[in-house]
């Protein structure tokens, strides 16, 4: 089955600018050649550390922010290549849940308007539908019809988080971008979203990027997942065949750092040494030869590329030198 979403060497590179005139002295290099597949249905989780791209990547495939090169293709359709206004109707079909919900709801309107507004701007339903559906919706995120009439002030940051996933489902999407959507929330409610994130998928067939730096939830709530590094990915694999055999030297790090819940219990704790690469200033060869413990000198001249570990079903794939 062809995939829904496919991200073809994606890049978006910031210009950096100086100077009395502001020229342009540089490029950073948020997002650099990033490439997967997303099947229907299914969860893509993106994990690495603070700065290394998560975010803009997921802006990148929504054009959010606009790419500097490659493709996304959703359900067979180049978003790359949309103009304006067929961009906008194809929006309708791929949602995004932001990180900050402080920042994300308008402090002016009510959350009845908020909701509203997808459904009247796509002009979907009547006004008596659209209510219901608002309706509907809060009620399976976990809030109920009184909170229609109040303000994003008026709300615990959970509860406004609770309201952005609600308005990220209003127009029954096939794709949607989750950008740390239970960071903000307490375990309890971090547990009923994941779950409702699973009926979604399972009654819906709702695809989802899902962006976090919590291992312990990408583990639960993916189907697959990508370790990105300094705007690239290093390693992709189906979950448990990732957590149980991962194989790049930073998978290996990153995953090192779980907290397992039993006293007795040592694990090895894999310390990298140094600081991240500037993303102006990225290193020759492997990105991350400058912390890698298994570094070699091929790994300091030129870049890996992508090899296959196991191929059938949803590869496992890495880009490192030691294999």
């Amino acid at each position: 089955m062809k995939p829904l979403l496919q991200v073809r060497n994606l890049r978006k590179h910031f210009p950096v600018r100086g100077g009395f005139f502001r020229r342009v002295t540089g490029w950073l290099k948020a997002v650099d050649g990033v490439s997967f597949d997303l099947p229907r249905g299914q969860t893509f989780g993106l994990v690495g550390e603070s700065g290394c791209g998560k975010s803009t990547l997921g802006r990148a495939i929504l054009r959010l922010h606009e790419p500097t090169g490659g493709r996304v293709l959703l359900d067979g359709t180049d978003i790359t290549a949309l103009e304006r206004r067929a961009l906008t109707r194809q929006r309708r079909h791929m949602q995004i849940i932001f990180q900050d919900p402080y920042a994300s709801l308008s402090p002016r309107r009510t959350i009845l308007q908020t909701l509203l507004e997808p459904m009247e701007v796509h002009r979907l339903g009547t006004p008596e539908s659209r209510r219901e559906k608002v309706l509907e919706l809060l009620h399976i995120v976990g809030l109920g019809p009184e909170v229609l009439h109040r303000y994003p002030h008026e709300f615990s940051g959970g509860q406004r988080q609770r309201i952005g996933i609600a308005r990220a489902l209003t127009l029954d999407p096939k794709f949607i971008v989750a950008d740390e959507a239970v960071s903000a929330l307490d375990v309890s409610v971090q547990s009923q979203v994941l779950n409702l994130i699973a009926r979604l998928q399972r009654e819906l067939g709702i695809s989802f990027l899902f962006i976090s730096h919590d291992l312990a939830v990408v583990q639960h709530i993916s189907d697959q997942v990508g370790v990105m590094y300094l705007g690239r990915l290093v390693e992709t694999a189906p979950t448990d065949e990732l957590y149980r055999d991962p194989r790049h030297p930073y998978t290996r790090a990153l995953l090192s750092a779980i907290p397992v819940p039993d006293p007795k219990w040592r694990s090895r704790r894999i310390l990298l040494q140094g600081e991240i690469p500037s993303p102006l200033h990225p290193p020759p060869g492997c990105p991350f030869h400058t912390r890698c413990p298994e570094a070699m000198p091929v790994c300091r001249r030129e870049m890996p590329d992508w090899r296959p570990i196991k191929e059938g079903g949803i590869p496992h794939r890495v880009a490192c030198h030691l294999y």
